[in-house]
């Protein structure tokens, strides 16, 4: 049977414990260990933080260097934060001890024209120690992006791309809540955006793989964030929301060319919105049109997109690494069914990519020389 893939998880909010949990119930997949800076955590059983009734062997630990050393992985599933900036170091770390990382900071996701000299040390130092390095979640990741490039596939020639993204935030977590100003008054929401303390992070680099992938020349990019004002009081377990105050964020990012829009992504993520939903359209030959009611659950599906990669990224070349049709980096996402026996890959498909049929075979160089 092929060896399971040894995985650590850092970052225990709450994309990082879904992703735990998830982790738990696979059978290619092994979580060696759990990394937090939080101290109220350190020292505790991982099951008591998933409220599971067994415990699991797994101790949450503050030192991220000590937990690669100790359990030497083949991936680190990184939850950490959402701009670059912030979690460089912890990535470097990963990275110079040897093993892959699949992330869902935002800024990752497509970095090479707001951040090159991040991409381009991201990019130099995983080939350099033989790791490979994806951003990756839902939203950027997949819903304002990724499926827009699948659908692309059977287009002739395309004009322009059109996605709209409706999320209702009461069904999301406490720090999107938080993220998108629920409860602030107007003036300080402007305030904090402005200081890019919050609003959604992503859909600039959303917009720059498809202008990438989909060869649609952008020379100019406009992106607005806008409050959400409620109309009413709303109460959610996380926030309390009066009239007048924020329930949520406009945010959009449109990209043209000799002032024609090429690509518009509109994301509206507000407490109460009604009918959630995604929905893309392709102007071209043939014009394409999707739409996805009651939208992608960006919580659930973004655990499941960072667990679901993990063959993937090991058994990809050294560097950083992204998704996307006509970048021949990676295979698309897809869900991976985890067949009693098969170690979770269906190696009787001969559609999958020879690598990701090999992914379980093949471990960190940290973890060859234990």
């Amino acid at each position: 049977m092929p060896q399971r893939l040894r995985v650590i998880q850092l970052g225990l909010g709450p994309i990082g414990l879904e992703a735990a949990r998830l982790t738990f119930s696979r059978s290619d997949l092994e979580l060696a260990g759990a990394v937090d800076v939080d101290p109220r955590l350190g020292g505790r059983d991982l099951g008591d933080l998933l409220e599971i009734p067994d415990r699991t062997g797994v101790i949450v630990q503050s030192d991220l260097a000590s937990a690669l050393e100790r359990e030497g992985p083949d991936i680190v599933f990184q939850t950490t934060g959402s701009r670059l900036a912030d979690v460089m170091g912890q990535i470097e770390q990963v990275v110079r001890h040897g093993a892959n990382l699949a992330s869902t900071t935002e800024e990752l996701f497509f970095p090479h024209r707001r951040h090159p000299a991040e991409a381009g040390r991201i990019d130099s130092l995983a080939r350099e120690h033989g790791v490979s390095v994806l951003g990756t979640g839902v939203n950027p990741g997949f819903a304002m992006d990724t499926l827009a490039l699948c659908l692309s596939a059977v287009c002739r020639r395309i004009d322009s791309v059109g996605i709209r993204r409706v999320v209702d935030a009461m069904t999301r977590r406490a720090p999107l809540q938080r993220k998108i100003g629920a409860g602030l008054p107007v003036e300080e929401f402007r305030a904090k955006v402005a200081r890019k303390e919050l609003g959604h992070v992503g859909l600039v680099e959303s917009l720059d793989l498809l202008a990438a992938v989909l060869g649609l020349v952008v020379d100019e990019v406009e992106e607005t964030i806008e409050p959400v004002v409620a109309t009413q009081a709303i109460r959610t377990s996380h926030a309390s929301v009066e009239p007048g105050q924020v329930a949520g964020i406009h945010h959009t990012a449109l990209g043209r060319s000799a002032g024609s829009l090429r690509i518009s992504l509109d994301l509206r993520m507000y407490l109460g919105a009604p009918s959630p939903h995604d929905e893309i359209a392709i102007e071209g030959d043939p014009p394409i049109r999707n739409r996805v009611e009651g939208g992608i659950a960006g919580d659930a599906a973004t655990a499941a997109i960072l667990v679901n990669c993990a063959g993937g990224v090991v058994a990809a070349p050294p560097g950083h690494r992204r998704w996307g049709a006509g970048v021949p980096d990676l295979p698309h996402h897809r869900y991976r069914a985890d067949w009693p026996g098969s170690g979770g890959l269906r190696a009787c498909a001969p559609a999958l990519p020879p690598a990701d049929l090999q992914a379980v075979a093949r471990v960190s160089p940290a973890r060859r020389a234990r």
